[in-house]
């Protein structure tokens, strides 16, 4: 006596569910893919495209740090801390980036002695 119930809610359900997105999906197809250009326009700006140069420039070591060419000490050792804490290669991090952040960092202290 249940199962014709279940039966029924549930094709109420399925039909109440393909109704709406008769109703909307073209609105709901056109916010997706609104979103989903945000969302990668976002991810693909944010990060420098291109390889290292052969050698480092001061802007470069800017790029790789996150930080001004002209920055401070105090900014700079802040987000050489932050970055080598996350890529180290004691936790798992690579050796090549390692060595990419320490020589930014030394591009910007003989700068700033």
């Amino acid at each position: 006596m249940s199962t014709p119930v279940i039966v029924g809610l549930s094709l109420a359900a399925v039909g109440i569910t393909g109704r709406y997105f008769a109703r909307h999906g073209k609105l709901l197809t056109q916010y997706l893919t609104k979103t989903s250009a945000i969302i990668s326009e976002g991810l693909s700006t944010k990060y420098y495209k291109g390889g290292f140069d052969v050698k480092m420039t001061r802007r470069e070591a800017g790029l790789i740090l996150g930080v001004n060419p002209t920055t401070s000490k105090t900014r700079l050792r802040d987000a050489y801390k932050r970055l080598i804490i996350l890529n180290h290669p004691d936790r798992g991090g690579s050796p090549y980036i390692a060595a990419k952040i320490n020589e930014a960092k030394e591009i910007f202290e003989r700068g700033i002695k």
